[in-house]
């Protein structure tokens, strides 16, 4: 496959019954620069997502049930690989498949990498979406990471990231589920990978309030507590003097 020098990047968009707003975001990252490879991983949804997503230009790889957003990553970049071919690997820009317009925002995320200044980047969003939640796994991850690595993400489970090939490669296997951007924080500091933190415009549709969402959180804080336990056993095991009001 043979591609312009300046096209470097493929966007990888992992989408569980996203029918509503997945054609808005396919457009929009699409339109990035450098961007000429988008790949939408149907994960198991129940809707018309991946009609919807090929329609309006993704590649579109479908697992026939759900297996959860590392999975879903996994697959996404290794069809990023194969049409890689013999070329210089494209750099990996992770979007979530519910940032609509704002997905045209993401450029900033792509450009340290490009530059050879960070191996990976992971956003920031400028406005901060009022969740349902008390942030109860963000500051989990978030102490989590930093009493692994020294690094302190303002936002450590933001799934918008930018990745070399070479950095993706070496946090395989990725840690499961809700699970994946904390331990892939960690496994990258800690073999020596930089990590940069870039502020976007960009934002996603809120978590709700009843009890699907409750039962998301209480999914995430699982998969959050496993990844750690496996890197840093003495977080969890300590969770209880955590500061997690502070």
């Amino acid at each position: 496959m043979t591609r312009a020098v300046s096209d470097d990047t493929a966007v990888i968009i992992p989408a569980a019954n996203e029918a509503e707003r997945i054609a808005t975001t396919v457009k929009a990252a699409s339109a990035l620069p450098g961007v000429d490879l988008v790949v939408v991983v149907d994960d198991g949804s129940r809707d018309r997502t991946g009609k919807v997503a090929r329609e309006a230009g993704a590649r579109v790889v479908r697992h026939s049930r759900n297996r959860g957003k590392a999975a879903a990553m996994e697959s996404g970049a290794e069809a990023v690989r194969l049409l890689d071919a013999d070329d210089t690997p494209r750099h990996l820009l992770f979007l979530d498949a519910d940032l609509g317009d704002t997905a045209g925002s993401a450029a900033p995320l792509v450009e340290p990498v490009r530059a050879g200044e960070a191996d990976m980047t992971v956003a920031v969003f400028a406005t901060r979406v009022v969740l349902g939640g008390h942030g109860l796994v963000v500051r989990l991850s978030r102490e989590g990471i930093r009493r692994a690595t020294g690094l302190e993400l303002a936002q450590p489970l933001n799934g918008q990231r930018c990745l070399t090939r070479a950095a993706f490669e070496a946090a395989r296997p990725l840690a499961h589920g809700f699970g994946v951007e904390t331990a892939l924080t960690i496994d990258l500091v800690r073999k020596g990978f930089r990590v940069q933190q870039v502020e976007v415009e960009m934002s996603h549709r809120a978590t709700g309030t009843d009890w699907r969402a409750q039962l998301h959180r209480a999914i995430q804080l699982r998969d959050v507590a496993r990844a750690l336990a496996s890197r840093d056993p003495a977080v969890v095991q300590n969770l209880n003097k955590l500061h997690f009001n502070r």
